[in-house]
């Protein structure tokens, strides 16, 4: 999804953000045992689109099965009456159009975040892109400086068999402007969090590589309706009223079809959060993510973080140290980890987004050669003993 393309605009990231450090740590995570392999590339795709490309995400379906998703943009998921079970399913709950036109928003999605509550309708929240250098739409030259991003709402009422979109696109996140602006650099909203659950709310976290007056950073979003994609608004800094709808829609001047305000970046966080669960003895918030060496990220590596509330994070702790996809592939030594998340098996609901005192760590490693990622990446995953104090 996003590899080595955005490593300039991440490292800066990783040394200019500052956590709201909260002495002593609010939480400790320890590794239990081995990592175990979920899906071998070269064993179990069923064609060279399947290799994990966004973090796990897991929902419990209406008879009990288990659903899981974090593979490419021809979308599949992974199936199974536990997540022992789970292989994958060949077939494709919601593909790429490769369109060239840009307000279709359907170049390239993937489906990063799901909500269900009752196991058969899912809200689903896409990671869009768009490359107009494919297209010949792009007055430069270079894929990332002809890159533009957004974040679109899809939905299932089959339990995640099949996800329909709208037209014209329904749009949660993207820049108040169209692809030809600014072209030159990577815009727009990418790679959503799962969907979390505080009372009447939910919420998400995105990143944005922003724009004039809009920061770099990862924003918070809040909907107290999630059937409804038009309700989700990003954090300024005080609330939460800034909005940012489709820019391609004919008349901006109608209610809700206008941008509206900026959202304040969160630290400590350089780059997407993997994941965010809340734990359930105490209510903190457990973050996890992937951040290069710098700033406060003394190694490279994959990162947890706790919270109270959602927008003051403690200082960010090393759980598994290695390159990662915001590192150069040149010296990586042969394997990155990506895409962290953090779930329970035991969890409550159908959603899967609160841990107890145990969880999984699903990663991606991936295979390079020189100075590329290959597609040689399987899905793993490791149990983490969880302390957090009240």
């Amino acid at each position: 999804m996003l590899q080595r393309l955005l490593i300039a605009c991440l490292c800066v990231a990783a040394v200019t953000v500052s956590p709201a450090a909260a002495e002593p740590p609010l939480s400790a995570l320890t590794l239990v045992g081995p990592a175990q392999t979920v899906f071998k590339a070269g064993r179990d795709a069923c064609d060279g689109h399947d290799v994990p490309d966004a973090p796990a995400r897991a929902l419990r379906e209406a008879d009990g099965g288990i659903v899981l998703f974090g593979m490419h943009y021809r979308n599949r998921a992974f199936r199974g009456r536990d997540f022992d079970s789970l292989k994958l399913d060949c077939r494709i709950v919601l593909d790429s159009a490769f369109r060239p036109e840009p307000e279709a928003f359907d170049d390239r999605t993937w489906i990063t975040a799901t909500w269900t509550e009752d196991g058969r309708r899912v809200e689903a929240l896409l990671h869009a892109e768009y490359h107009a250098d494919t297209y010949n739409r792009c007055r430069t030259t270079g894929a990332l400086a002809c890159w533009y991003n957004a974040i679109l709402a899809a939905r299932s009422q089959d339990g995640g068999r099949s996800f329909t979109r709208t037209t014209p696109p329904t749009v949660v996140a993207a820049p108040p402007f169209r692809q030809e602006v600014e072209q030159g650099r990577h815009r727009g909203f990418f790679n959503p969090s799962n969907i979390v659950s505080d009372g009447r709310y939910r919420y998400f976290y995105a990143s944005t590589t922003g724009w004039a007056g809009q920061p770099f950073g990862v924003c918070l979003f809040r909907s107290d309706d999630v059937t409804d994609p038009a309700r989700w608004q990003a954090y300024d800094g005080k609330g939460y009223s800034a909005r940012f709808p489709n820019p391609y829609l004919p008349n901006p001047s109608l209610k809700g079809a206008k941008a509206t305000g900026t959202c304040a970046p969160v630290a400590p966080f350089p780059a997407p959060v993997g994941s965010v669960s809340r734990h359930r003895g105490t209510g903190a918030w457990i973050a996890v993510f992937q951040a290069a060496a710098g700033g406060v990220f003394p190694r490279s590596g994959i990162y947890w973080s706790t919270s109270r509330d959602l927008l003051a994070w403690d200082a960010p702790r090393l759980l598994i140290a290695g390159p990662t996809l915001y590192d150069d592939p040149c010296t990586a030594g042969g394997e990155l980890v990506s895409y962290p998340s953090l779930i329970d098996p035991d969890a409550p609901g159908r959603n899967f987004d609160t841990v107890g005192d145990k969880a999984t760590l699903y990663y991606a490693t991936l295979k390079t050669k020189g100075c590329e990622v290959t597609s040689e990446r399987d899905l793993v995953r490791r149990a983490v003993a969880i302390k957090v104090w009240p």
